[in-house]
């Protein structure tokens, strides 16, 4: 229970104006920002962690919430199990790291798994650095439309995913259209009879819609790309095994970009 923001708010307030209503005025301010910015004042205690144990976080959490997703809907499929497996392929994980990923995904199968408890501990240790948090959910979307479909066990394992890291439906079901157009931009890559889905693809990767002008396309652009930027990723705490998933994010966005703008200059 957070109550720092209140208890120092209703002593700053007692402190400038020494009477009660100036305490209760603080413990109101503290209170707000308790419930909005979610402080942790333990940090001020000394409470760090380290690179190590941030990327270890991630990676664990990463694949222990992928299972847990995948065993949203009751029944693992084969597709989900094909995803994980070729996720591991493409961050080239062997032997010890290889076989913690697969023990994390199947203990996030198990009945009971606290996934609450096991995304504040992972939020904690990165710090809540949004851009992490960005990271992670949009591998844990990507799982649950694995087998192509998302049903409404997935959706819903999805939100309490975002919203225990701080995102709002409206973030999660923008995210949702973006990944969805994107894993349809790549398979669109190099096909040019299929142009004008892909202009239209390329426009949802970027977040944007057609009717925005270019300065409002250039900044979501720029925004998407700083937030997915692999070495600022690393140094908040993204595993290096993932440095090549950053990268291939940052050139789907670059490509879907180049290709609304020349369609914006004919």
């Amino acid at each position: 229970m957070r109550i720092w923001g209140k208890i120092l708010g209703g002593l700053f307030g007692y402190m400038l104006t020494k009477n009660i209503f100036g305490a209760l005025i603080g413990i109101w301010i503290g209170h707000s920002f308790d419930k909005a910015r979610g402080f942790n004042f333990n940090n001020l205690a000394g409470k760090s962690y380290s690179e190590e144990e941030r990327q270890q976080a991630f990676f664990s959490t990463t694949f222990s919430v992928m299972g847990y997703v995948a065993k949203a809907n009751g029944t693992v499929t084969s597709q989900e199990i094909a995803f994980a497996t070729a996720y591991m392929d493409k961050l080239a994980l062997k032997g010890e790291l290889r076989q913690q990923a697969q023990e994390a995904f199947r203990e996030g199968k198990f009945a009971g798994f606290p996934l609450k408890d096991r995304l504040n501990d992972f939020t904690d240790k990165c710090g809540k650095r949004h851009d992490l948090l960005l990271m992670f959910l949009e591998i844990q979307i990507q799982v649950a439309f694995a087998d192509g479909d998302l049903d409404s066990s997935e959706r819903e394992a999805l939100h309490q995913i975002a919203k225990i890291l701080g995102f709002s439906v409206t973030d999660l079901d923008r995210l949702l259209e973006m990944i969805i157009a994107g894993n349809q931009f790549n398979q669109q890559s190099g096909t040019p009879q299929s142009s004008k889905s892909q202009l239209s693809n390329a426009y949802k990767v970027l977040g944007c819609t057609s009717n925005m002008n270019d300065n409002e396309i250039k900044k979501a652009y720029r925004k998407l790309m700083s937030q997915h930027h692999p070495d600022k990723l690393m140094a908040k705490g993204l595993p290096p095994e993932m440095m090549d998933v950053a990268k291939q994010k940052t050139q789907d966005i670059q490509s879907a970009y180049e290709i609304v703008t020349k369609a914006r200059a004919l």
